[in-house]
């Protein structure tokens, strides 16, 4: 066989391959409990069971702000039977946390980037005797006063946030992690702590019951979804503007092209879906499906940036 022979061989192998995929039940790994990344997971994985006729299961792993999660992925063979959703804390954890067990530069293959969060609200429990961003800081900086937040783990997005705005407005929290999105939030509304930063979506249900008051959105833009609350620069704290991180799509490295490809496309015309997107507005999120070679620049840009974002916040290894 000729060596154009045997690259045609290959290529028409590889191309059946994706064709064929999946025949069996996928595996989806979120590296969260409850909350944003569970909630985006499960949404988009029915559609692709729909779309692709075989089971997308999805297992929820947290721990150690989705090291555990992304772990079992890392580890996996790469034949596309099991894929990752995790949050953009996938590219904090390599600055928050020692001895990582993988490299996250190397470890996976980005597919696509779900959604944006836009940014984040920041809120605090209903026994916080404020009704603004500027009231809450004049608060927090009282002698005596001793507050905490919580977040979804250390060195995730929120614990970012709230470092780089402590740093900015002078203030001091005791950070309290808990395991997952959904919990962090829960604690929030059950006063168990005092204020946070979160993404909309585990955050959302409990600002429309009234369990927590919400301050302030972190983007430039007021949330669509949400015109009553104000951005940072509106309330009073101009120099503070704060992405609200992503969740995506990933498999272990050395995932063939075509079943990436594939399930990039799959996942696009899932998000295209009126009911879908309706979905997301009702969670706060923004729909993104970029390609693998797009979100592979923004995956890699991103660890980066965050890497400088740690440092502005004085985040050190644990």
């Amino acid at each position: 066989m000729s060596r154009w022979s045997a690259l045609l061989f290959v290529c028409v192998a590889a191309l059946a391959h994706a064709q064929g995929y999946p025949n069996k039940a996928v595996r989806v790994v979120v590296a969260a409990q409850t909350g944003g990344p569970d909630t985006v997971a499960r949404i988009v994985a029915a559609e692709l069971q729909q779309q692709l006729g075989q089971a997308f299961v999805v297992e929820n792993q947290g721990g150690a702000n989705g090291i555990v999660g992304a772990s079992t992925v890392a580890k996996a063979a790469p034949d596309g039977y099991t894929l990752l959703v995790y949050s953009s804390g996938i590219v904090i954890n390599p600055y928050a946390h020692k001895d990582m067990p993988y490299d996250t530069a190397t470890a996976f293959t980005p597919i696509t980037n779900l959604v944006s969060n836009g940014g984040l609200f920041f809120a605090v429990a209903n026994n916080v005797p404020v009704k603004s961003l500027q009231e809450f800081i004049a608060y927090a900086r009282k002698p005596g006063t001793h507050l905490a937040y919580s977040t979804p783990g250390v060195g995730n997005t929120w614990h970012l946030a709230m470092e780089v705005f402590n740093n900015m407005t002078g203030i001091s929290m005791t950070h309290i992690p808990y395991k997952g999105g959904g919990p962090a939030t829960a604690a929030l509304a059950q006063g168990e702590v005092q204020a946070m930063f979160a993404s909309p979506a585990p955050l959302m249900p409990h600002y429309k019951s009234g369990r927590v008051r919400v301050l302030a959105w972190t983007a430039s833009q007021r949330h669509p979804a949400f015109p009553e609350v104000p951005t940072t620069a509106e309330a009073g704290v101009p120099q503070y503007r704060h992405d609200g991180g992503w969740f995506a799509l990933f498999g272990p490295a050395g995932m063939p092209h075509e079943i990436v490809d594939k399930l990039w496309r799959e996942v696009r015309a899932a998000e295209q879906k009126p009911e879908v997107r309706d979905r997301f507005d009702k969670i706060g999120v923004f729909p993104v499906a970029d390609s693998p070679a797009d979100f592979s620049k923004f995956f890699h840009a991103e660890l980066k940036a965050y890497g400088e974002q740690a440092k502005l916040a004085n985040l050190k290894p644990e």
